[in-house]
């Protein structure tokens, strides 16, 4: 059976493997894991279509291959691919006692200049139109990544992949090539001695000098990365961390960012947690944080703010009608990810804790598709269970805001009593910080916002959402 590259979303037309699981001749089961694809959206482990033996890898780690591409194929089990032939132990061979030999002439030292290994031009490729182009035009993005990386020039590297496509080993390969050695290596010479005659007589055994050492260089990942030393660790950045960092640093470019934050009083959405927190894990199988709660403060507070929950399109303002909610996952530190939950504004806070629940776990197990991380109108990250106390958050392009909740701990903090006098009083205490995009509104827009979710967190009878 063949193994094809799968359409994981409307908008993605191509995938690049990360990961097989299993090799060629390792059994597999229907439904298990068989391999990882990157794409422009999101990493995924796809599971074997059904249960046999991988018979063939078509597409190796690193290669991007289009949607519906025979990536490998299962066969049956009975047509196992059969194991090599165990090797014959070596034979010990007969070893005759040596000569006495005479003393060896003295080694010569003769330095070498270093090895020059002259680049080999790849063919030239030609196109289904007839058009010819050169090998660097048959890579993919991780290859690309370990040609930048290694300061090689992808001209320089056969591809010894289909079609001619460079493979994430021909890099390697030629990274780690004798050529790359930046120290000139010392070549130890030694005479060879005239062998005895029968005329001679022969001369004692004399212990040989020691031989000079050689100089030995290994190449070190080190090389093409300046500032690097030996002793650093080079981290070559994974397909999500660069994508990552490419759309921060467009977020950055296009956005006027400006931050305005503003202090909660959590106490009442905290006593109704306490209250309620032992049932709702017992009943949802997971605690009840402070996030839902701010998620559905957020979807009451926007209908008197709406262009908090727009885009920027060239020179418009796109406002959104619905608000489909993104929420910043971390993916173990590996890293950021922010799935979409569909139409929040219509939901109660049961349901969204739930849906946020669902898609970060199934987001950590790289099993989300690429179409439930697109189309978010907001963002929400929550740097809040580390303690933070203010955090100013990038804006997630095209949307013109994103909400950072913090850490919530407790204060003193001076209220208002029953008789109108002042109390001091130890409360649950909370920042929430906005960047915001000064093209699309202004500062008092985004205070008279943040102050509007305040009063809602504030005041609003959270214990009804739990029924």
């Amino acid at each position: 059976m063949d193994v094809t590259m799968p359409q994981l979303g409307e908008t993605v037309t191509e995938g690049t493997i990360t990961r097989w699981f299993k090799q060629v001749g390792d059994l597999i089961s229907a439904d298990e894991p068989l391999f990882e694809v990157s794409t422009d959206k999101v990493d995924s482990e796809v599971p074997a279509p059904s249960s046999g033996v991988l018979s063939e890898i078509r597409i190796a780690e690193g290669d991007t291959a289009r949607v519906g591409t025979v990536l490998a194929v299962i066969a049956d089990p009975s047509v196992r691919a059969p194991e090599p032939p165990a090797a014959e132990p070596p034979t010990a061979p007969l070893v005759e006692a040596p000569l006495p030999a005479p003393e060896p002439p003295a080694a010569v030292v003769v330095p070498m200049p270093p090895p020059v290994v002259p680049p080999i031009a790849a063919p030239p490729v030609a196109t289904p139109s007839g058009a010819v182009v050169g090998t660097a035009a048959l890579t993919s993005p991780v290859v690309r990544r370990l040609i930048a990386e290694h300061g090689l020039d992808a001209a320089s590297i056969t591809g010894t992949g289909e079609g001619g496509r460079i493979t994430r080993k021909d890099v390697l390969d030629a990274a780690g090539s004798p050529g790359r050695a930046i120290l000139p290596t010392v070549l130890v010479v030694a005479p060879v001695a005239p062998a005895p005659t029968s005329a001679a007589p022969a001369a004692a055994p004399v212990e040989p000098p020691p031989p000079t050492p050689a100089l030995v260089v290994t190449p070190t990942q080190t090389e093409s990365v300046p500032g690097a030393s030996r002793g650093d660790v080079i981290v070559p950045f994974t397909n999500m961390r660069r994508r990552t960092a490419e759309h921060m640093l467009r977020s950055k470019a296009t956005s006027a960012h400006v931050y305005t934050s503003i202090e909660v009083d959590f106490e009442r959405v905290q006593r109704v947690r306490a209250a309620n927190g032992a049932e709702w894990k017992q009943r949802e199988g997971f605690s009840l944080t402070y996030l839902p709660f701010i998620a559905r403060a957020f979807c009451d507070s926007v209908d008197d703010f709406p262009n908090v929950n727009a885009s920027l399109v060239d020179d418009t303002l796109v406002v959104h009608r619905d608000v489909h909610l993104a929420i910043a996952v971390d993916l173990d530190f590996g890293g950021l990810i922010a799935p979409v939950v569909r139409g929040a504004d219509g939901k109660r806070l049961r349901a969204i804790a739930r849906e946020i629940r669902d898609l970060a776990s199934r987001a950590r197990a790289k099993q989300l598709m690429p179409d439930e991380v697109l189309g978010g109108t907001f963002t929400i990250t929550n740097p809040g269970p580390y303690g933070t106390f203010l955090t100013l958050p990038i804006i997630n392009q095209p949307q013109v805001a994103i909400l950072s909740t913090d850490g919530i701990a407790k204060q003193a903090r001076v209220i208002e009593g029953v008789d109108g006098g002042d109390l001091i009083a130890v409360r649950h205490v909370g920042m929430l910080a906005l960047a915001w995009d000064h093209r699309a509104f202004d500062g008092a827009y985004a205070a008279a916002f943040l102050n509007g979710l305040k009063e809602h967190l504030e005041r609003q009878d959270w214990r009804s959402e739990l029924d």
